[in-house]
């Protein structure tokens, strides 16, 4: 583990961060940030925080303070291909990946990260969109979680039924025909959320943590993504459906769910859930994608249902 950069003037979390650089079974340099617990006696455990496609550590400074009060430590982590990990396709605003199952290797470099830090235990997992597929695969499987959170999980991709069919096509299309240059429709090389006005987004209704998010994104262009790849839309609607068909694990488990989301399958999120024994779902009413920075009540509402959550682990 080598020293990494981290811009806590972006971030306005805790001052006492610290970031790493990982190496992959594959070869792949990632990037993980660790957040101690600021109350110094009794501590709750560690939280995994597995952000979505797109985001980068930075982003949950403010997270990661709200659970440091809390009496936590957060690890979080750049994917593969985002954030200020190696990209993986000579367009580096393409968000893309080579089979979905290769993020389970950042998973297992940022376990061995927190073993050698000696991150306290209980464990437990936040697992955010994208983050939330790959934290489902995780859990399903061995893991050292006592508790999971998913928070708009990537269970299954928001498409209207017409247009599944193309979406499965041209997913197919791009990984056979080697076309992984190419962007999903309807999305190109512009960040969200910069490619959206505050009025137009599908993440927030808050101005503030709005703009919180953009500015990082234009102060530090390399934080920056694109849309989806064709091979990373095929990848995601493959992994997506495997996952639908797998039973749920034991696990005590909350699912955060705003009833404004437009990014990811509700249906799937539902389904999953009445599958799930020990699952409870929380419905934000009104919010968007991005429940941890919606509005106060709200967001509050969700840190307190998943601290509530992890303090049972103990």
């Amino acid at each position: 583990m080598q020293a990494a950069p981290f811009y806590n003037d972006l971030a306005l979390g805790p001052e006492d961060v610290r970031a790493f650089w990982l190496k992959t079974s594959d070869g792949v340099r990632i990037r993980v940030a660790h957040w101690p617990s600021a109350v110094e006696k009794n501590t709750n455990g560690t939280i995994f925080l597995f952000p979505g496609r797109s985001e980068y550590v930075e982003k949950y400074g403010l997270v990661a303070a709200k659970f440091a009060e809390q009496g936590f430590h957060t690890i979080a982590i750049d994917w593969r291909g985002q954030g200020l990990a190696d990209r993986l396709h000579s367009d580096v605003m393409l968000g893309h990946v080579g089979k979905f199952l290769d993020y389970q290797k950042d998973v297992a470099a940022i376990f061995e990260a927190a073993q050698e830090l000696d991150l306290p235990k209980p464990w437990g997992m936040i697992g955010h969109s994208m983050g939330g597929g790959i934290g489902l695969r995780t859990v399903i499987g061995e893991h050292p979680f006592k508790a999971a959170v998913f928070s708009g999980p990537l269970w299954g991709i928001e498409i209207s039924t017409h247009l599944r069919p193309v979406a499965w096509t041209l997913g197919i299309l791009g990984s056979k025909l080697g076309l992984n240059g190419i962007y999903a429709t309807s999305t190109n090389n512009e960040s969200n959320p910069l490619r959206a006005s505050f009025e137009e987004n599908l993440l927030t209704r808050d101005q503030e943590l709005h703009d919180y998010m953009t500015r990082q994104l234009r102060e530090k262009p390399e934080f920056q993504l694109g849309g989806p790849g064709l091979n990373w839309l095929y990848e995601a609607l493959w992994e997506t459906r495997i996952l639908h068909k797998m039973p749920s694990p034991d696990l005590p488990c909350v699912v955060l769910l705003g009833t404004e989301e437009k990014i990811v399958d509700m249906d799937r999120i539902y389904d999953r859930v009445k599958r799930w024994p020990g699952c409870k779902l929380v419905e934000l009413k009104g919010a968007r994608h991005e429940v941890f920075f919606e509005l106060r009540p709200d967001r509050e509402r969700a840190i307190a249902a998943l601290i509530d959550l992890f303090k049972s682990m103990t």
